[in-house]
């Protein structure tokens, strides 16, 4: 089966040869050339729109009230190549195999830092998606990345706890209030009693102002969840 498998992926790979995003060059979307030269953060910063590097603790004085324990990211979304690569992990064909260079990055995010955590006691969650997106994609970015992460750090992966189960309107138009406003009821938790008292990494492609993780890290910890932490690709 594994000889088959092998032999399908070579057939698709002649056929549909893979570039690099960024020089064009054949053999992966990311080669490391191209991953080289991007600024992968060593730093952990809080969750402030303006943040502070933070070493010990996830928020600083400004942010403390936030549900969100902290926040980890590998590059900022403003870089080019690492805004191309999310655009088409978002859309079809290119799907799932984005997975593997996107949770690279966060990967070496994680090398960088001075403090490695540890994560032995977390497990992980993906921020879900509609089911519409679902059907369209047939994957789910957020579920694709924590499956590499979960791999990694050798952690478990809960990716039917936390579901969207109110559909939300495009927001680029919208004031954050009336985001705020559209993701009240948006997420729910099922099978509550597998997050009772754990810590918990939360996984999306990006952070912007995080209002959908933080609504997330509300609805977690409102059952029974300890901590929560997001891990994202890029921060905005």
């Amino acid at each position: 089966m594994k000889k088959i498998s092998n032999l399908k992926k070579l057939i698709l790979d002649i056929l549909f040869p893979i570039f690099c995003l960024g020089c064009n060059r054949e053999g992966s979307y990311l080669c490391d050339d191209c991953q080289a030269t991007m600024e992968i953060s060593p730093c952990r910063y809080c969750l402030c729109s303006k943040p502070k590097r933070i070493i010990n603790k996830g928020k600083c004085q400004s942010c403390v009230s936030k549900k969100l324990d902290g926040l980890y990211s590998a590059v900022s979304r403003q870089t080019l190549l690492a805004k191309e690569l999310i655009q088409k992990f978002k859309c079809p064909p290119f799907a799932k195999e984005l997975a593997y260079p996107l949770s690279s990055l966060i990967i070496e995010h994680f090398l960088l830092l001075d403090n490695q955590p540890d994560f032995s006691d977390f497990v992980l969650t993906p921020i879900p998606i509609e089911r519409s997106q679902l059907r369209w994609r047939d994957y789910s970015p957020a579920e694709e990345i924590a499956k590499k992460l979960a791999d990694y750090f050798k952690v478990s992966l809960l990716n039917n706890v936390l579901i969207k189960i109110k559909s939300t309107p495009d927001e680029i138009e919208l004031s954050d209030t009336q985001k705020e406003e559209d993701l009240k009821g948006a997420f729910k938790v099922k099978n509550s009693e597998k997050i009772q008292e754990r810590k918990i990494l939360l996984i999306d492609d990006v952070y912007t102002i995080g209002i959908v993780m933080e609504e997330c890290a509300r609805i977690l910890k409102e059952s029974g969840a300890k901590e929560v932490w997001g891990i994202t690709v890029a921060r905005g």
